[in-house]
């Protein structure tokens, strides 16, 4: 099978790269980073006009329908900008758990304005430290009204639309919540990366709409949190190239000794590794596009897969950077630190790594273990 994008796909990424490279330079990273606006609107309505946010959306619902390898696409060019817009929570996850779930009604409601970039959604899941799951769910819906607190939730200090897990007779069940309605009220968290944002949100008797059959919550929650893992495996990746790039130039240009730094073999076996792990990500993000494009059976392990090898190479490339540049790299004034923010905010942005790495040992044992049962 050839797992390579397409060249019309390829043409994406270069329309897309040229784009950001215009739209994004580091200075519009740092405006978000030290001042008090959540997210670069700006920019998030610039993704919308060109349809980029839509790639995924269908066209019914006012997106341009392309599908998820374009999504893919984009995402790793986010990546690579460190983009301080909320793509993981508007569209890797709110607007999946619509197309998952959605009646036609709340499809056209909100599909089109997350498209455009008008709205921006969110999913609420946690309620506090401690590992996510079915269990720990604690809000309640009664009579359509929500009562619970959730956090963090991520863009929740902006977001117009929440997807909260809550419980009812059923089981848990999704809900929308207008979050400009009444009965919510917000509070934004100190992250490590404030260029992507978390909030704590509380509930009382705010109007909620089921999203999808009655207690199937975590169904669907689980099958969002598959896509959303992958499409951000393609950002950790773009960003864990980036952080390479930066790491590579560096020690082609300093000088020690009369030699270049990336002269001695420390440097380069730290590069090595460096492109060892990326390129390792960037396999295992493929394969989950291909399942996640092709609506294949492999989808939760390719899904868990490609989340736990580009968590680990973003990780890995943001601290070597920083090494790379030595005294330099900590201080404010170089870039290396906008990387490792976002690639240790990531890591956590949809549950931990040992979260994914004990989900890809049960689901690899599941699958084998099938055959046998069968």
């Amino acid at each position: 099978m050839n797992f390579d994008f397409s060249d019309e796909q390829k043409q994406l990424r270069d329309q897309v790269r040229r784009f950001l490279t215009d739209r994004c330079p580091t200075s519009a990273v740092r405006a978000i980073l030290e001042g008090p606006e959540p997210y670069d609107r700006k920019l998030y309505q610039g993704l919308g006009e060109m349809g980029f946010l839509g790639a995924a959306i269908p066209e019914e619902y006012g997106g341009v329908g392309l599908g998820h390898l374009e999504l893919c696409v984009i995402a790793e060019e986010l990546g690579r900008v460190n983009a301080p817009v909320p793509v993981l929570s508007s569209i890797y996850q709110a607007a999946e758990a619509l197309m998952i779930a959605g009646t036609d009604a709340q499809k056209a409601a909100w599909l089109p304005k997350l498209a455009t970039g008008e709205a921006v959604g969110t999913l609420a899941l946690g309620e506090g430290p401690g590992k996510v799951s079915e269990t720990s769910v604690k809000a309640q819906v009664a009579g359509g009204k929500l009562t619970g607190v959730k956090l963090p939730v991520a863009d929740g200090d902006s977001a117009d639309l929440a997807i909260v897990a809550a419980r009812e007779p059923q089981g848990v069940s999704l809900w929308l919540v207008d979050l400009a309605g009444p009965g919510v009220t917000r509070e934004t968290l100190e992250t490590i990366d404030p260029t992507r944002s978390q909030a704590k949100l509380s509930f009382d008797g705010a109007p909620a709409e089921r999203l999808g059959e009655a207690g199937q919550g975590w169904r669907i929650v689980t099958d969002v949190l598959d896509r959303a893992a992958i499409l951000l495996a393609f950002e950790q990746v773009g960003g864990a190239d980036r952080a390479l790039e930066m790491a590579r130039d560096y020690a082609l240009e300093r000088m020690a000794f009369g030699r270049q730094i990336g002269s001695f073999q420390a440097v380069k076996h730290m590069l090595a590794d460096m492109y060892v792990a990326a390129t390792l990500a960037r396999s295992n993000a493929y394969y989950g596009a291909w399942a996640l494009s092709t609506g294949s059976a492999e989808l939760p392990v390719a899904a868990a897969t490609a989340r736990v090898s580009a968590t680990q190479a973003f990780q890995h490339c943001a601290k070597n950077n920083i090494q790379t540049h030595g005294g330099m790299g900590f201080t404010w004034a170089f870039d290396c630190h906008l990387f490792y923010r976002r690639a240790n905010g990531l890591a956590l942005a949809l549950g931990s790594q040992s979260t994914w790495e004990d989900l890809l040992i049960e689901r690899m044992r599941r699958r084998n273990d099938a055959p046998a049962a069968a």
